[in-house]
């Protein structure tokens, strides 16, 4: 683990806890156990909702891919979430790793590598939409205000930061294939027969227009029903705020999340994104704390199990590999 790595997260846990600790653990976590264990257990169980969409997301660019490869899809990208979430990866680890369960039950490797980069770039379009929605809502929120200018502005730059990472992306696929073919070599070694069939499923993904288009937009129904999910968790607490508020504040949350990808698992930047965004649309700091944890703690309850299944079955397949 690098250092730089772990310095990162000390920093991050030290500002969540300061953060926590300014408002009142007291205060936070009355608000949290307010939601319970009913409004918890929905929200970690309406998660297969926005999963199995994003399983979608990934099924539409597969050419010819079968009814019965839908599920494998939707466990893999929930292997991808948890482990760029949950475990001392960068967000690359976690793509390698849902790459990998997809071809491990049995979607091909090139496809699997190719098919993830891509639906990485049609969430990230997706996500540029989904902002530009916060940053409007917030825009008509804030008015006029005076003092507001800089916090809009800063909106605006944060959406330009991620317009300018996604084109980047896009290039680095089209004119720089280095780090994806160096990937394929070291994680799928057997399954990609060289640089020429991967740089072929590029092209033919890019080519299939239609395809990416259905991507981009379950993309960005995705992050809309993730958000509502939140605002569901929220009035069985007995929270009451709009719906155009909690879609403002997740769109926005989400996109600070992107623009400091470096950070480990977000921690202290989602917290303080909470802190800072929630109170402008009517959700207090204690509750938009409690939100923040609500999501940490889903993270784990759905996170860990899947990482140690799939622990499980890279184990048992080494293990065959070695008696072979």
């Amino acid at each position: 683990m690098k250092l730089g790595f772990v310095l990162t997260a000390i920093v991050g846990f030290a500002v969540a806890t300061a953060i926590i600790g300014y408002i009142g653990f007291g205060a936070v976590f009355t608000a949290f156990a307010t939601i319970g264990w009913r409004g918890f257990g929905f929200f970690c169980a309406y998660a297969a909702l926005p999963y199995a969409i994003l399983g979608a997301c990934w099924f539409v660019l597969i050419a010819g891919a079968s009814a019965s490869q839908f599920g494998t899809l939707v466990w893999a990208r929930l292997l991808r979430e948890a482990a760029s979430e949950l475990l001392p990866f960068t967000q690359v680890g976690g793509f390698v790793v849902g790459a990998r369960a997809a071809a491990m039950q049995g979607i091909s490797g090139t496809v699997a590598l190719a098919t993830t980069v891509v639906d990485v770039t049609t969430e990230l379009i997706a996500q540029l939409g989904f902002t530009s929605l916060g940053i409007t809502m917030l825009v008509m929120r804030l008015g006029g205000k005076a003092g507001n200018g800089d916090l809009v502005g800063a909106a605006l730059i944060g959406l330009g930061m991620t317009a300018a990472g996604a084109a980047g992306f896009i290039l680095l696929q089209r004119h720089g294939m280095g780090f994806v073919e160096e990937l394929a070599r070291r994680f799928f070694p057997r399954a990609v027969a060289g640089a020429g069939e991967l740089r072929f499923a590029f092209v033919d993904l890019y080519r299939r227009r239609q395809r990416l288009a259905l991507a981009v937009g379950l993309h960005f129904v995705s992050w809309n029903v993730s958000a509502l999910g939140a605002w569901f968790a929220l009035r069985i607490a007995g929270v009451d705020i709009g719906l155009t508020s909690i879609l403002a504040i997740e769109s926005l949350v989400f996109a600070v999340r992107s623009a400091t990808f470096f950070a480990p698992m977000g921690v202290g930047v989602q917290e303080a994104a909470y802190a800072l965004i929630g109170p402008l649309f009517g959700l207090g700091l204690e509750m938009s704390l409690a939100l923040s944890l609500l999501k940490r703690a889903r993270e784990l309850a759905i996170g860990l199990p899947a990482l140690l299944i799939w622990q499980g079955i890279e184990g048992r397949r080494l293990l065959l590999g070695a008696r072979q």
